[in-house]
């Protein structure tokens, strides 16, 4: 770099730089301009220009009256072909994730917020052991113990013949067919880990930009406690240092930074010491030491499972025979298996994430020896259970009622368990807008079981089902084949109770929502003041800001759902460990409606999970195709992919770890390089990005950087669901550490809303009054056609948005001298692809 020159270059010129939301969005689009040119990034995420200012820099002359647009474009961070739908059978995991972000906001309660994230990725952990123990259920109890011992089954399937205990080739042992089958689970394993260890290597492993760049959050000033600089404590020292802060910002006094926001700079007065929030720290956006971490847990605890289901059958077998050799082998595996466990839950439980600094160590003796710990254990596993035993014949099913029983009722205690850790948290700091006050983690924790039990569930029904031909897996004592675990009928059965609960609260909101459409109908005439209004345009408007609002109804709807699944959970595993049997059976000899109602809550709950998992893949893959799909599903899908994998490390990658340092990248290098003054404005969940992004920005880069949000879900889900994160106090924090920050929102928007920041220490309200949706009521000589309700899109064609984007760059302070200004006249780098801004130094 060339060295700085005391002569100021002006005032520079100005750059809005624009952030998409969820759906996705193109160059041309954003930039209302078919020639686009890449300035910087790749195929994944980029930034792009008009190529009429490519060369911006360079004339500033001709930008005197209005900024230089950019448009950040990153949505092939979160889509990709039809192949890529296959994510969505990794939605368990990924909702567990979420759990682990929705705690309660509570500065300084350090054990209780570690207890809180160590249970979450308990839950978490306990997700991968019931997909394994799943696919051991279809690969090793109904395909290779049930069906292939079964002449009736195998007798029909020739491609199990070289299984059938009938024909007594070498692999009829039931030893040796479920050391082949162990195959099917392990793989399975093996393709989360590889699909973990390459998203790993994509998005945790790089590096965002260090404090030699001069562009990070660590370097600031104003850090006063140095938990941001290279002097902060790692995760070393402080196990889980994102909780070891609670919310995260501080006075020197101790007291909670956003309570008493900082005056404004322009009274010149000096801004009071800052403790950054977690969103700010270095490491928050660099989780490479902890998802390397659980990868090495999780992989282990998949490959323990089908050890444990393997050499398990094996070992009841001998501990009945006369084999002492193996009834001592047996004894061994089975005690290493459960040592190895311990381990992995050591390695669970010990720590969480670091956020203090850039931590790029690993835990080489977990990350190493762990999994190939476990792949040694299974490998003689399978060799102990391939061995000889010719008296050794398949009967009835394998023990997956006891296994399926108690990951069930771990899981329900484990969310028990995080509902009273949360609700502690709550109390000490509690927030009226946080969802379902304090427990939307705890619930959301539940949903992610429910999920988990739903899917392996259907897979397993649906395989039952298929190798049983026309019986009913269970039912019919004369059936080909058992039938998978009881457990899992049960579970079923109570899936068409609990869709009956929902009903009710559903219709009543449903009717809440037309009467509260009907009682909105005068208001939006009196706004307008039209003098001959249109009574079916008013209803539409109307109907549309009620229906609006239901966003904010959901919170209740998911109490309600995870509350029945817990409660209709714990009676399938006491109906089923009473009963065993399945519901039809059950209750087979109480005749009349009740027998009838529980067969025919068992066949349509097995029904309803095997449609529900071809529904979900079928739905997953239209999302990637059709683009209005995409929309409609990529709202919660985009939230959970924002969050870093802290609990489960199988969930989707975060694309937020590679978009927001590349936006607090462009913003420094940008106004570093041309002493200019920059806009950032992001729609939707692209504001989310870019209030994160400003978050890691040093502070006088902030001062120079003003954030513009639209249809910005920032307080409404965010902040209500994420509340340590995105509460008032963050919001306030950031509002302050800004010159300035406007919200623009609708009234008929479903997601976007206003973020609640008051005027204080000179800042003004951030939010600006609701913008008119539509326009206008009705025709009028301007307008001679309906203008359409806009919603959640196209905020920029609303007159309101260039003044409010004018209004913010005539606020930011002037630029201090940087640069010379020879370096922003320099030419392309040789050999760039297409037209090269100046300013950039090369891809972020």
């Amino acid at each position: 770099m060339s060295p700085a020159t005391p002569a100021p270059y002006g005032e520079g010129p100005a750059l809005e730089l624009l952030v998409h939301g969820v759906g996705g969005a193109t160059p041309q689009d954003m930039l209302k301009d078919p020639r686009t040119v890449r300035i910087t990034g790749d195929d994944k995420a980029a930034v792009y220009r008009r190529a009429d200012d490519a060369l911006a820099e360079q004339h500033p002359e001709e930008y005197l009256d209005r900024p230089v647009p950019e448009a950040y474009v990153w949505s092939n961070l979160t889509s990709g072909n039809g192949a890529r739908a296959l994510w969505l059978l990794l939605l368990p995991f990924m909702v567990a994730n979420l759990a682990h972000w929705m705690r309660p906001r509570a500065g300084g309660s350090r054990r209780t917020t570690r207890l809180y994230g160590a249970l979450v990725r308990m839950v978490a952990l306990s997700l991968t052991v019931l997909l394994t123990a799943a696919a051991c259920e279809v690969a090793l109890d109904l395909l290779a113990w049930q069906c292939a011992g079964s002449a009736a089954c195998s007798g029909e399937r020739a491609w199990l013949g070289f299984l059938s205990a009938e024909q007594g080739g070498w692999w009829s042992q039931p030893g040796r067919r479920l050391a082949l089958a162990a195959v099917v689970p392990a793989a399975l394993v093996v393709l989360l880990w590889y699909l973990s260890n390459r998203t790993w290597s994509a998005y945790e492993s790089q590096r965002p930009p260090t404090a030699a760049d001069g562009c990070v959050a660590g370097v600031d000033a104003s850090d006063t406690d140095g938990s941001g600089g290279p002097g902060g404590s790692g995760d070393g020292d402080d196990p889980e240092s994102d909780d070891a802060f609670g919310d995260g910002f501080h006075d020197e006094a101790g007291g909670a930074a956003g309570d008493e926001p900082g005056s404004r700079s322009e009274s010149r007065e000096p801004r009071r010491p800052f403790v950054r929030p977690a969103l700010g720290r270095p490491g928050f956006w660099y989780g490479r030491r902890l998802v390397a971490r659980l990868r090495a847990a999780h992989t282990a605890a998949g490959f323990l499972t089908v050890a444990a289901a393997v050499a398990g059958a094996a070992a009841r077998h001998d501990r009945s025979a006369d084999d002492t050799l193996l009834k001592v082998c047996g004894v061994l595996l089975e005690t290493a298996l459960a040592l190895a466990g311990t381990a992995v839950l050591w390695v669970v439980l010990r720590r969480g994430r670091s956020e203090k600094r850039i931590d790029a160590r690993l835990d080489r003796a977990a990350v190493r020896y762990l999994p190939g710990t476990a792949l040694a254990l299974l490998a003689l596993s399978l060799l102990y259970a391939a061995w000889s035993r010719p008296a050794w014949e398949s009967a009835a099913t394998l023990p997956g009622d006891v296994t399926f029983r108690v990951i069930a009722l771990t899981q329900g205690a484990l969310v028990v368990a995080l509902a009273v850790v949360a609700l502690r948290l709550h109390r000490r700091a509690r927030h009226p807008r946080a969802v379902l006050h304090g427990f939307g983690g705890p619930a959301v924790a539940m949903l992610a079981c429910a999920l988990g039990g739903v899917m392996t569930g259907g897979v397993a029904q649906r395989v039952a089902d298929w190798l049983d031909g026309p019986g009913t897996p269970g039912m019919d004592k004369h059936g080909a084949i058992p039938g998978p675990p009881v457990l899992l009928s049960w579970q079923a059965a109570v899936i068409p109770v609990l869709l009956m609960v929902l009903l009710l609260p559903a219709l009543a909101l449903a009717v809440r929502t037309w009467l509260l459409g009907r009682r909105l109908a005068p208001v939006v005439e009196a706004e307008y003041r039209e003098d001959r209004p249109d009574p079916v345009r008013t209803r539409r408007i109307a109907g549309t800001r009620a229906r609006a609002r239901l966003t904010d109804e959901a919170p209740l709807l998911v109490g309600l759902l995870a509350g029945a699944t817990l409660l209709l959970g714990l009676g399938a595993v006491v109906g089923a460990w009473v009963s065993g049997e399945v519901p039809g059976r059950a209750f087979g000899e109480t005749g009349g409606l009740t027998e009838s109602t529980a067969e025919a809550a068992q066949a349509l709950g097995s029904w309803l999970v095997g449609f529900g998992f071809l529904l979900f893949v079928t739905m997953g893959r239209r999302a990637y195709r059709d683009r209005s799909a995409r929309r409609t599903i990529g709202i919660l899908w985009d939230v959970g992919t924002f969050w870093p994998r802290a609990a489960h490390p199988f969930a989707p990658p975060c694309y937020a770890e590679r978009a927001v340092p590349d936006l607090t990248w462009r913003m420094c290098t940008w106004t570093e390089r041309s002493g200019g003054r920059l806009v950032i404005s992001g729609h939707s969940q692209g504001s989310v990005l870019a209030a994160a992004a400003v978050w890691q920005l040093p502070a006088a880069t902030r001062r120079r950087v003003a954030l513009l949000t639209y249809g910005s879900p920032l307080e409404r889900l965010y902040g209500r669901w994420f509340p340590a994160y995105f509460g008032p106090a963050a919001l306030r924090e950031l509002n302050s550490q800004m010159d300035c920050w406007r919200n623009l929102w609708r009234t008929t928007d479903p997601i976007g809303g206003p973020v609640l920041v008051p005027a204080a220490g000179g800042h003004p309200d951030v939010d600006r009054d609701a913008l008119k949706d539509p326009l206008v009521h009705g025709r009028s000589g301007r307008y001679p056609l309906p203008e359409p309700i806009l919603g959640h899109s196209d905020y920029q064609a609303d007159p309101s948005f260039a003044k409010e984007r004018a209004h913010l760059l005539d606020r930011l302070t002037p630029a201090v001298p940087v640069q010379a200004r020879a370096e922003h006249q320099a030419a392309p780098p040789a050999g760039a692809e297409g037209p090269y801004a100046p300013d950039t130094p090369g891809s972020p």
